[in-house]
């Protein structure tokens, strides 16, 4: 088979429905992440046992081994977990996928995330329990994280919003971007889930006034500038170009993916605040987006919608401009011009709602949304949409895909 032909593609889609934390109790975590798997396999036209490899990021709790004999597939080939950390992570696992199918280690790979915060615990909960004590203690390290925690805890580096709130105060400070600017990001993705059933804001709309009316979480943060929480669960199937021509849905191919961080990064802003101006307040994502264009043959000029990483508003400001969608320090009047709304803006942005609006999936539903534009089916559709840009998170070691329909 030719390299053409094994090129990677996604061939198939799936998802739950997605509730606020602890609002699906019917269901484990690890049944939402094989109903997902399940339903990727039928929107490819596939068996469920004619996948042969696994993959997922985060130390996802649901076991790729597991999960391949709870379903049935006839053999596993590949298994694979990116390291990056969080929600940085699900492009980079798109990624392996992609790599194992080209060169032949494996023909359908699907990638999962599963989150049932609800039964487990509340990402980002676990370093903000520490700021509950009534008084100071000692607590024994119980990993390698925590160990590295132990040098911000004490300065009140409790949670993500703390961390990321610095960085975005650094940007506004240097570049004088506003929380209205923010607010542009909010009021976007919340008008796109109004009209997708599946968002969990569906039903609920806001206004900038709302925004800005919300209350402040870490300075500029306000509420509606962070993500929500949920429980639910979704996969892709990626597989070769051969075999996507065979089966009933576009051609949707990975045309390049990327992953990484700075030199120095280690765990972002949260652990490693010692960096440049430069490399504090622009996310790290510069060297994901350099490798990922470099390996594209496109620009940014090509890219028709994006589906960026939206834990907070603050830091899409970031990725807009690491993958050169606007200049440094632009990327605020950018947001406020309506560029990122649908369906007039210049890069209509997270049409599904995002993590602000949909569900909070660690970014696998913006890979999901990100093929549902390439095929035209999305609930916010850009017109004759060929190129879609999906990123993980920023503030984090992150990763990047440029989608494209053939």
């Amino acid at each position: 088979m030719s390299d053409r032909a094994r090129q990677a593609c996604i061939v198939g889609i799936g998802e739950t429905r997605y509730a606020k934390w602890g609002g699906i109790t019917d269901a484990s975590e690890r049944g939402l992440a094989c109903q997902a798997v399940a339903k990727a396999a039928a929107d490819a036209g596939l068996a469920v046992a004619d996948i042969d490899g696994v993959g997922s990021f985060a130390d996802d709790r649901n076991l790729g081994v597991l999960i391949a004999r709870d379903l049935g597939m006839r053999e596993l080939r590949y298994a694979g977990m990116s390291w990056l950390p969080g929600g940085g992570g699900a492009c980079g696992a798109l990624g392996s996928a992609a790599r194992a199918v080209e060169a032949g280690h494996a023909e359908a790979v699907v990638v999962y995330r599963s989150l049932c915060q609800g039964q487990h615990f509340r990402f980002g909960s676990a370093a903000a329990s520490y700021g509950q004590l009534e008084k100071p203690g000692f607590h024994q390290a119980s990993n390698l994280l925590e160990a590295e925690m132990a040098f911000s805890l004490p300065f009140g580096m409790f949670s993500a919003p703390i961390a990321y709130a610095m960085v975005m105060q650094r940007h506004m400070h240097l570049y004088g971007t506003t929380s209205e600017q923010m607010g542009a990001v909010a009021v976007a993705t919340r008008a796109h889930a109004q009209r997708n059933a599946r968002a969990v804001m569906h039903g609920r709309p806001m206004t900038l006034e709302d925004h800005q009316a919300s209350r402040l979480v870490a300075e500029p943060f306000r509420l509606f500038d962070c993500c929500l929480e949920n429980d639910g669960a979704c996969a892709v199937i990626v597989s070769t170009a051969e075999r996507a021509r065979d089966l009933g849905q576009p051609v949707i191919r990975i045309a390049a993916h990327a992953e990484g961080a700075p030199g120095q990064y280690g765990w972002g802003p949260f652990l490693d605040t010692n960096g440049s101006d430069e490399l504090y307040a622009g996310g790290g994502a510069s060297v994901v987006a350099r490798e990922m264009w470099k390996h594209a043959d496109l620009s940014p000029s090509d890219v028709d919608v994006a589906q960026i990483y939206d834990h907070f508003t603050g830091l899409v400001l970031l990725v807009l401009e690491a993958f050169g969608f606007c200049e440094v320090g632009e990327s605020g009047p950018f947001a406020a011009s309506g560029a990122l709304a649908w369906p007039n803006g210049a890069l209509p942005n997270n049409t599904h709602g995002g993590s602000l609006s949909e569900a909070y999936m660690h970014g696998m539903n913006h890979i999901n949304e990100g093929v549902r534009q390439l095929r035209g089916t999305s609930t916010s559709q850009v017109e004759d949409a060929r190129t879609c840009l999906v990123t993980s998170a920023a503030g984090v070691p992150t990763s990047a895909a440029l989608l494209v329909k053939d």
